[in-house]
């Protein structure tokens, strides 16, 4: 298994180095922040987490593959700090074969560029849920001509149609992006992009699914729903989100089964060194 892992990591390097020869230069003259175009984390602990997602990929028995950043992430990660939202994942999804492929701090452009890198080949998921596009927002105010609105669209535009490429028989569940009360000025923000997003479904193979009004008011966040930061969901708030989540896995998977064969979860790499 190490060797394996060694093998993994260092094909993941090569495809990077590949990546920064042919494409980082010009990226770079353009507009490194384009939402739609795939973006490597060229730091090692991020390396390292997508050689590990790589190989959770490939070991497949996954019916449910969950996509996003950190939000999605801690929901489902070995980490000991985070056991015990790893315990509600269990409490909701054992028995559907789920599995989580978030990994934090990502933006849209930095999860195109791990599915375009295998994260999704040949897993052939049955449904699929995508959460992203916060980290591309962020915490700063709108300003005149704001462009993230269009790009983010864009962004996660075209994380729909990789998956339609990659997976095409899986049934999506797109999320609107959650409320995020570190500063309630891109609110509107948020709420355009999730208008826009919500053209995309054709209830069919995208299905989207907004949760917004049982996690917050028009003014903030629910108590307890996130941690301190106002961002991060705390168990209340992923409670809610596998209570909206598992009607729409029973029509689609049928109830869960008394076992579960998905892969065993990740974690941070950063936190598993001596």
């Amino acid at each position: 298994m190490r060797d394996r892992s060694y093998f993994i990591i260092t094909i993941v390097i090569a495809l990077l180095f590949m990546y920064s020869a042919n494409g980082m230069s010009t990226q770079i003259a353009v507009n490194i922040e384009r939402a739609y175009e795939p973006s490597p984390r060229t730091d090692q602990n991020s390396m390292l987490a997508h050689a590990q997602l790589l190989e959770k990929a490939q070991q497949r028995h996954i019916d449910v593959y969950f996509e996003g950043d950190s939000i999605t992430r801690r929901w489902g990660t070995s980490d000991e700090q985070y056991k015990h939202f790893l315990e509600n994942w269990r409490a909701n999804f054992f028995g559907w074969n789920a599995a989580n492929f978030g990994w934090g701090g990502d933006t849209t452009q930095n999860i195109l560029w791990r599915l375009h890198n295998g994260e999704l080949d040949n897993v052939n998921p049955k449904v699929i849920v995508l959460l992203a596009g916060t980290n591309n927002v962020g915490n700063k105010s709108p300003q005149e001509n704001d462009p993230r609105v269009d790009n983010i669209t864009q962004g996660i535009k075209a994380i729909l149609d990789l998956f339609r490429q990659k997976s095409p028989k899986s049934t999506v569940i797109l999320m609107g992006i959650f409320p995020r009360n570190d500063n309630m000025a891109v609110m509107p923000i948020i709420n355009a992009i999730n208008q826009r997003i919500a053209k995309f479904a054709d209830d069919k193979k995208i299905r989207y699914l907004n949760i917004n009004d049982k996690l917050a008011d028009k003014d903030k966040l629910f108590e307890g729903i996130t941690n301190k930061d106002g961002l991060h969901l705390d168990v209340k708030g992923y409670q809610v989100w596998a209570d909206a989540l598992k009607p729409i896995f029973r029509k689609l998977l049928g109830p869960p089964s008394k076992e579960d064969h998905a892969p065993a979860p990740t974690g941070d790499p950063s936190k598993m060194r001596p």
